[in-house]
């Protein structure tokens, strides 16, 4: 089994490319996973084809093994026990851990979280942060338990943005890197006993859900902020939509950018309209379009 030269034994869960930069991280302060583990590949695009998770395409660049299992049970948490471990590590993996899989390691198993427990609790800390207008945001290092977010917490760091509120991906990528480094400082102490776990303040919690794509709709005569929210803030998937009327056809338009007027108002910069596209606002504007209000 590969050592890292901390000699720390740790599996790592994670999936998107988020994960990703949070093994990145990882690897810059010399921590290598023994195995990653990510979901199963999927068919993607028009032709089906079987696309692997970022991470499998990390740990096979980088030569660590790679686990895929269907579901956490059976024969993989047999093979995750017949190991000694230190450690495992969940950055994004996209599926709750049994109970039996978390007390495998000597050490627990220790999950990056995207937000300043115990606010924002749940599966969309990061657009929801957005959403709410939650401007103090960071990350915390925890050690997971049975319930979802709730686990005493090792470590935790601000992240502070040059713009408010930011584009969805732009923070989902400074908040990944940030956990990432805070995790690489964490992980050696936590194993080596230098760090304790503190229980978080649950009377404090709060809670976000899973996104939906009819939470993106806008209509644009609301209050010109809080569409500027949901624009930054559903940015990528589902991304922020409205309808316009043009020839007595309705026509559904992705928001993909957007800023406040100096009267206050909200400017469309870029849109998709529906079949097309993106472009200037300016040009689908031209086009003999009225807003469905």
């Amino acid at each position: 089994m590969k050592k890292n030269n901390t000699d720390i034994t740790f599996a790592f869960f994670g999936t998107p490319e988020l994960a990703v930069t949070v093994l990145e991280e990882l690897k810059g302060a010399g921590l290598i996973p023994a195995v990653v583990v990510t979901r199963p590949d999927k068919p993607k695009g028009r032709g089906g084809h079987s696309t692997p998770p970022p991470t499998k395409e990390w740990a096979l660049e980088n030569k660590v093994d790679v686990l895929q299992p269907e579901k956490i049970k059976g024969e993989f948490l047999e093979e995750m026990k017949n190991t000694e471990w230190d450690v495992f590590v969940v950055a994004a993996y996209g599926k709750i851990l049994p109970k039996e899989l978390l007390d495998i390691p000597q050490k627990g198993t220790l999950n990056v979280h995207p937000s300043l427990l115990p606010k924002l609790r749940g599966p969309s800390p990061i657009r929801s942060a957005i959403l709410t207008d939650e401007k103090e945001t960071g990350v915390s290092v925890m050690l997971l338990d049975e319930e979802m977010d709730h686990g005493p917490i090792l470590a935790q760091a601000s992240v502070t943005t040059e713009e408010w509120p930011p584009r969805a991906v732009l923070l989902e990528g400074i908040l990944a890197k940030e956990g990432g480094q805070l995790l690489a400082e964490v992980l050696p102490l936590w194993v080596n006993n230098e760090i304790d776990a503190k229980e978080q303040n649950h009377d404090e919690a709060t809670f976000c859900a899973f996104l939906k794509k009819e939470d993106a709709e806008i209509n644009l005569s609301d209050d010109p902020y809080k569409n500027l929210l949901k624009i930054r803030g559903y940015e990528g998937w589902p991304g922020a939509f409205t309808f316009f009327n043009r020839n007595d056809k309705k026509i559904r338009v992705v928001i993909t950018d957007a800023h406040i007027g100096n009267s206050g108002e909200l400017v469309l910069d870029t849109v998709i309209p529906e079949g097309r596209r993106e472009m200037p606002f300016e040009d689908f504007a031209r086009s003999g379009v009225t807003p469905v209000l």
